[in-house]
């Protein structure tokens, strides 16, 4: 999308706006990379419920949202391109069904069902009469459309369509849930933000602002295509963090914890390292002829756990006889 340059009489684009998008895209890789290890329990961090992860999640949500709002100020300043307007909306909305579509098959009843695709496509439409509305208009719409949620919240039979408004009582479970009602709030802020500045001096320093470094270059590089980047980057990172626990490259989180308890129970006679060989032994050996793979499907089976306890007796008698005890 091309944004009108703050120097009168040219037109062009400023890049301190595709810097902006391409943070904003690395803070969301930065994210889907821990959302992916939480996922395979790689780290036992809490992503998706722990208050500053949540924080993050918001705050980069927030961004792209003010800057679809910024962007659509710059490119309807002198009037609604109708046609334009209409053709990216329905590239968002096409992307945005894709995203769907691939996440139920890939995460069941918490796949996407409303997320920042599809709040950047429906909030684009609604906040486009904004773009040639006053300033203060645009800033009380905002306000009104981010309080509204905290006092209205509906619940009736079958409103899990209604659940895009963001003001249903019980959304249902998605991994990315991004309602019109409050998000809407950020990209009328950053219609108003671009009536407001723009032709001042704050205006006239971030017009100044260049992709000069490497760094900046890149990041303006993936926000002009930014679009291309969000639909490529979280099946990258998930596909490779997938083919590396599939792969025996890193141990997946039921690994980690049958060696931490092995270990613990394992102390009470041995050392550490050599309770840690121990275990790592029994893993390797269960792994080796698929009996691991059998019991977590039937963890409750009786012969499956006689065969754990057989090769962690085996593995305990491969030890020297002089390996220290506790």
């Amino acid at each position: 999308m091309q944004h009108q340059s703050a120097t009168a009489g040219h037109t062009g684009r400023l890049d301190v706006f595709d810097i902006a998008r391409g943070l904003a895209l690395l803070a969301m890789a930065v994210y889907h990379l821990a959302w992916d290890l939480s996922w395979f329990s790689l780290v036992d961090w809490q992503v998706a419920k722990d208050p500053g992860w949540r924080g993050f999640a918001i705050s980069i949500a927030a961004s792209f949202l003010f800057l679809v709002g910024v962007s659509l100020a710059l490119a309807h300043q002198d009037g609604i391109r109708w046609r334009a307007a209409s053709m990216r909306i329905g590239r968002i909305a096409l992307a945005a069904s894709a995203i769907s579509l691939g996440t139920f098959f890939a995460l069941g009843d918490e796949f996407v069902r409303f997320g920042i695709l599809h709040s950047i496509a429906v909030g684009s439409l609604v906040a486009l009469p904004f773009v040639l509305a006053p300033a203060w208009a645009t800033l009380a719409a905002a306000l009104a459309v981010f309080v509204l949620p905290r006092f209205v919240a509906v619940s009736f039979p079958g409103d899990e369509w209604a659940m895009w408004t963001g003001l249903t009582q019980d959304p249902p479970l998605s991994v990315d849930y991004v309602p019109l009602f409050p998000w809407l709030a950020a990209i009328l802020a950053g219609i108003a933000a671009v009536r407001l500045l723009r032709g001042k001096a704050p205006w006239a320093l971030l017009a100044r602002i260049r992709a000069g470094g490497r760094f900046t270059r890149v990041m303006a590089l993936a926000g002009r295509h930014s679009m291309l980047v969000y639909l490529l980057h979280q099946p990258i990172l998930f596909g490779s963090v997938w083919a590396l626990v599939t792969l025996g490259l890193v141990p997946d989180g039921t690994d980690r914890a049958f060696l931490e308890q092995c270990t613990a129970s394992c102390s009470i006679a041995r050392d550490g390292p050599t309770c840690e060989r121990i275990c790592s032994c029994t893993l390797e050996t269960m792994r080796g002829d698929g009996a691991w793979e059998r019991l977590l499907d039937a963890p409750q089976d009786p012969a499956l756990n006689a065969t754990l306890n057989e090769r962690y007796a085996a593995c305990f008698e491969t030890l020297p006889p002089d390996a220290p005890a506790n």
